[in-house]
């Protein structure tokens, strides 16, 4: 485990840090686009997903003894 994996797990354990970590996966992970979608809006939001999904694994690794 990392200095920054420590890092990330104590951002977001507080009440304030899991809040915004339920809003970014609401608006990343919760979201689906229409069949009208263009190319560009997939891949952003699939961007973004992945860095919710980064944020997430580093606090994973993070709280691992």
């Amino acid at each position: 485990m990392t200095d920054l994996e420590r890092h990330y797990t104590r951002t977001f354990s507080g009440a304030s840090g899991i809040a915004v970590l339920q809003h970014l996966r609401r608006i990343t992970v919760g979201r689906t686009l229409g069949p009208n979608a263009t190319d560009a809006e997939l891949r952003t939001l699939e961007g973004q997903r992945a860095l919710v999904r980064q944020i997430e694994t580093m606090i994973s690794r993070g709280t691992q003894s």
